[in-house]
């Protein structure tokens, strides 16, 4: 595997989508959908496989594609119409005409709703695809029962009802249909139950799950429980089905996605382009910005639409696009198509894609150059940290500190330290609280920072740049109180970190100053507020099993650990070793130990 195409697989997500290998000669010679886009491409490169067919594609894979989406169920639509569009070489699997099912709804007098698997039909409005055909089947099956709708392919007309050329049939007499053929119910009134099939179809299929699971309590009571077990599969299937795929749609057709995401010295703008409902190129373009460019989101949109028109320039020539969907509006009006930012819907959807994509080429860009330049992520972080925290200098060393006890026994604190972003656990120190009264954590944390930053200014070692401190405004105040002691509060900059809502406090505020949950500060002070709470309760764990096993052997003398041991391990417990002769415990320990200890637990039980 090339290092270009190791250090790409070593980068894609942990999300779903659809990934394409490309020949040394650009040709896509196989398209596969992942749950775990990583994990899937992955296992490609990391073994040989048995099925020889699938090593042949492994030594042909030069380059690789792929394309994030929001949940498996797309990344199935997606892969199926791009193995249609493209034919890959290795895809012979999928290379039948079998297609996913749609719901078609037609355009008559009287529509039908029926399943079909080549959405075509002019005129009439396909819904789907859907995943499994069982899927299409349950929901036909629940619309029936809710709608009387016919299920005859009569061409049902004015001129057909007022000749009566069609009879009635059994689904008539059987109350299943109201019939349509012959009239017997209005157009309006028939198309009312359309249009609420077509918002169900359209993904509201709640008004659906109410009455299956109605009707699944109903037959359960009246002890029908094979009919609601029938029941009840058709309501899980519609439950599953919740989240309805948007990537395959042939009312979407030529239609080019742009969307852009800007950092302080970068835009990215993804381009996508629909041709019956598939997506059939995709590219993402990187700006590089100065520190200075005050070039505008609008104006890098209108470069990046006329740079992709240049460079596919083939592709407009054969596909008429009328319409570009976008995230935020060119500043130039262009003549030959119109730029749309969705609002809702399909194509509101569609346009998420796209952006999660240019995001998506963002993280993957940061992470290669972190991998290349290791140095710059950390740059970055404590960058990050610096301006988030209000520092006057870069952040390399942080301490943090954490008390733990129960009921304030066996009272201890932690300090964990971080160098350059990351833990250095050879500089974690323990302390045992001495002075503070039981339970007063305000004193325990003046305690433990003054003996801690008292022994660094003993020893002129190098002081951190942070305190972090785990606790709220107390807390806070009894390390500032500690830091003025020593004179260091100007020099030390200190902060609280809340367990709760992760509330970060500030010396001398009122309030908590709450950070973004996805910045990458909070996430670093929450990593070091977490390492300080298991240090503290490891080291706390330690010391109250040391005083839980404390017994009258440890207080007499010439009794050492190992006929400590021994004792224990013959006799069981202090009360039988107590209750034995001096001829019993010689027997184990010697007879001139045995009389010493007798004697001297005799004389310590006696004295009690």
């Amino acid at each position: 595997m090339r290092d270009e195409l190791r250090l790409k697989v070593s980068l894609l997500p942990d999300s779903p989508g659809v990934y394409r290998y490309l020949n040394k000669d650009g040709v896509i010679i196989y398209v596969g959908k992942a749950k775990n886009l990583k994990r899937r491409v992955s296992s490609y490169f990391n073994r040989v496989h048995t099925v020889h067919r699938t090593n042949m594609l492994v030594r042909n894979i030069w380059d690789m594609q792929y394309t994030v989406v929001n949940t498996e169920e797309e990344a199935l639509d997606l892969e199926n119409s791009l193995i249609k569009e493209f034919q890959p070489h290795y895809n012979v699997l999928l290379k039948d005409d079998k297609s996913y099912p749609w719901i078609c709804v037609t355009k008559e007098a009287y529509p039908r709703v029926f399943m079909s698997r080549d959405p075509v039909k002019k005129g009439a409005k396909y819904y789907g695809p859907y995943p499994k055909t069982e899927v299409a089947h349950a929901l036909i099956d629940t619309l029936r029962k809710l709608y009387p709708l016919r299920t005859c392919n009569y061409n049902v007309s004015r001129e057909t009802i007022e000749a009566k050329k069609h009879r009635l049939c059994l689904q008539y007499h059987i109350h299943n249909c109201e019939g349509c053929c012959q009239g017997l119910v209005s157009v309006d009134r028939y198309n009312e139950y359309i249009t609420s099939i077509r918002q169900i179809l359209n993904g509201d299929t709640k008004q659906v799950s109410d009455y299956l699971l109605d009707e699944m309590q109903r037959l359960a009571g009246e002890l029908k429980f094979e009919e609601a077990e029938v029941v009840k599969r058709k309501y899980l299937l519609l439950e599953k089905y919740r989240s309805r795929s948007v990537i395959v749609s042939p009312s979407i057709h030529n239609i080019d996605v742009f969307s852009i995401v800007k950092d302080d010295d970068a835009a990215y703008v993804n381009y996508m382009h629909m041709r019956g409902g598939s997506i059939v190129q995709s590219i993402t373009l990187e700006y590089r910005l100065q520190a200075d460019d005050e070039t505008e989101t609008s104006e890098l949109m209108s470069m990046a639409i006329q740079e992709v028109r240049k460079r596919f320039a083939e592709t407009y020539r054969a596909d008429r696009v009328a319409e570009v969907l976008v995230n935020v509006m060119p500043d130039v009006e262009f003549s030959e198509f119109q730029c749309v930012i969705p609002q809702r819907g399909d194509k509101r959807k569609l346009l998420g894609i796209s952006v999660k994509n240019a995001e998506q080429y963002r993280t993957d860009r940061l992470k290669r150059m972190e991998k290349l330049n290791p140095e710059q992520r950390t740059t970055r972080t404590l960058t990050t940290l610096m301006r988030d925290f209000h520092l006057q200098a870069l952040p390399h060393h942080i301490e943090c500190f954490d008390n733990s006890h129960i009921s304030g026994t066996n009272a201890v604190a932690s300090c964990v330290v971080f160098r350059e972003g990351k833990p250095c656990k050879k500089d974690y120190r323990h302390f045992n609280i001495k002075d503070a009264p039981a339970g007063d954590d305000y004193a325990a944390m003046r305690e433990v920072i003054g003996r801690r930053y008292r022994r660094l200014l003993e020893e002129e070692q190098a002081l951190p740049q942070l305190l972090v401190v785990d606790g709220g405004k107390g807390q806070l105040s009894a390390a500032i109180e500690a830091l003025e002691e020593l004179g260091l509060h100007g020099t030390i900059a200190a902060i609280g970190m809340a367990k709760q809502l992760n509330e970060v406090y500030f010396p001398g505020d009122q309030l908590p100053f709450y950070i973004d949950k996805n910045s990458e500060s909070l996430r670093v002070i929450q990593r070091l507020r977490d390492e300080a709470h298991r240090f503290a309760i490891t080291f706390h764990r330690k010391q109250r099993g040391k005083s839980q096993i404390h017994s009258a052997l440890d207080e007499i003398s010439g009794i050492g650990p190992k006929t400590k041991e021994l004792l224990l391990k013959h006799f069981k417990s202090l009360k039988r070793i107590r209750e034995s002769s001096v001829d019993d415990l010689a027997a184990v320990i010697g007879q001139k130990k045995a009389q010493s200890l007798y004697d001297q637990l005799h004389d310590s039980h006696s004295s009690s």
